[in-house]
């Protein structure tokens, strides 16, 4: 079975459904690049998978070692190099618990950074992670 499959709806618009589960992601070309950016675009969505695959691993540790995570955060950033135009660097700012102790932190942390999106990303792509304990 596929991941997904994806449509062409024109003007630089893009629908994806998700074999599985059957939810809808479009993706809009950024007002950068021709588009409307009405939408994700598709380096939004690789940045976005950063974050959201490094606050995966960082829950499937958690529940692993009875922390709790919930109301943790993030933020993305991506930077863009014009020739050829491709992701140059992705930030990512974690904001999470004050209370975690800092065995937890670098329990964490480590695993955050050994991501399976993380390690797949072009080396070139440089990853800017920051992590807050300020919650």
């Amino acid at each position: 079975m596929s991941t997904a499959t994806a449509h062409y709806l024109g003007n630089l618009r893009t629908e994806a459904i998700h074999s599985a589960s059957g939810t809808t992601i479009f993706t809009d070309a950024p007002v950068d690049n021709h588009g409307k950016g009405e939408s994700f675009s598709p380096t939004d969505l690789v940045s976005t998978a950063l974050g959201t695959c490094m606050m995966t691993i960082m829950g499937i540790v958690a529940e692993r070692h009875h922390l709790n995570l919930t109301g943790v955060s993030f933020e993305v950033s991506k930077h863009m190099m014009a020739e050829p135009r491709r992701i140059a660097q992705i930030d990512v700012h974690f904001r999470l618990p004050a209370v975690l102790i800092t065995k937890d932190r670098t329990l964490l942390e480590n695993a955050a950074r050994t991501c399976p999106v993380a390690i797949s990303l072009n080396p070139e792509i440089r990853q800017q992670v920051q992590f807050s304990y300020d919650l």
